[in-house]
């Protein structure tokens, strides 16, 4: 049987050719909200099965409120695909069969997240502001949990748990209250008399991810340092594990609790020069590294250390280290290169 989208998924959503079994009170109507609580109304289900031949759009949208989406497949997904929510939330996914590890794929913020096999009931916690993807390479089987970040707000307030920053990332994890909590509510899943214990769930679930996942605003301890000593330990930690990549002032600043204008002032006053400066000298340290134990190109060495292009990476390699590069490799190449 085929049924087409319900009434308050997002307009835009794609259409799917799947059979899609909706586990929700028939005689009440989506309610559409700009702030929906996570231990206001039971949570919307949908159970989604893809026959091996359904045209599976590259997009999945969810709804701006609490969902449970069970997907199931018997086939290999032919592309990635991307997951979006119109409101601030945490997507949780929780996989019911195995998959070997060659067969399974995710991306956050375009980035490829190294994963090993996947076991039954191991987890996923991401936040879709970094634009979560997934592939999988043969048949699978996963429940989906979007949970708004109002009801976590909500439950944080109610409990004086403090502002939350952030949430932390986890890829198959092994989160036993997930898992158990998701094996407890399989059953009920469909059944129009289980509503009351749908929306209990979402309350559980939300307050578990608060406690476990949720990163607390630190208050700033300013310092003649100008940076604590943990918010100068983690700058140096992000600045570091993104030498070859990019990344925002208003990132790391988050991290340390401050706005971006005083993390600026505070990080020049702990290492004496900003926070950009900083990063390009690591980058010519590990550029000049690079000349002196490998055979790349320059070209190849100004990708690898961060730079855009050859053209800013000699140009600042000329004001930190006063000569060219090509001529700083030769003056330093040793005998046995």
């Amino acid at each position: 049987m085929a049924y087409t989208l319900p009434a308050h998924d997002p307009p835009s959503a794609p259409t799917l050719s799947v059979r899609r079994l909706l586990a929700m009170d028939k005689n009440s109507t989506p309610r559409q909200r700009s702030s929906p609580r996570a231990s206001g109304d039971a949570p919307f289900t949908t159970f989604i099965q893809l026959d091996g031949k359904s045209a599976v759009p590259s997009e999945f949208r969810t709804a701006a409120a609490f969902t449970i989406t069970r997907l199931q497949s018997p086939a290999a997904l032919p592309d990635r695909i991307t997951k979006f929510s119109p409101v601030p939330a945490l997507l949780v996914s929780v996989a019911l069969k195995s998959l070997p590890a060659p067969n399974y794929q995710v991306w956050t913020n375009d980035k490829l997240i190294p994963t090993p096999a996947v076991r039954p009931f191991r987890s996923n916690i991401v936040d879709f502001d970094s634009l979560p993807r997934c592939w999988a390479g043969s048949a699978f089987e996963f429940v989906h949990y979007s949970v708004p970040h109002t009801g976590m707000d909500d439950i944080a307030e109610d409990l004086g748990f403090g502002r939350v920053a952030d949430y932390r990332v986890a890829v198959l994890t092994d989160d036993l209250v997930v898992a158990q909590s998701t094996k407890s509510i399989l059953p009920f899943l469909g059944r129009t008399d289980s509503l009351s214990l749908l929306a209990l769930f979402a309350l559980v679930l939300s307050a578990h991810l608060l406690q476990r996942y949720g990163v607390l605003w630190r208050p700033a301890q300013p310092s003649k340092g100008g940076l604590a000593p943990w918010q100068k330990r983690r700058a140096s930690e992000l600045l570091h594990e993104n030498l070859q990549g990019r990344i925002r002032l208003g990132d790391i600043a988050r991290e340390c609790g401050l706005s971006v204008s005083h993390f600026a002032r505070s990080f020049k006053i702990a290492f004496g020069i900003s926070a950009h400066q900083w990063l390009i000298h690591h980058r010519i340290d590990c550029a000049k590294q690079l000349m002196t134990s490998t055979g790349l190109s320059l070209t190849e060495i100004a990708d690898r250390a961060g730079f855009n292009d050859q053209a800013a990476f000699t140009r600042s390699f000329h004001q930190i280290a006063g000569i060219s590069p090509g001529r700083w490799r030769r003056d330093n190449r040793g005998p046995s290169n």
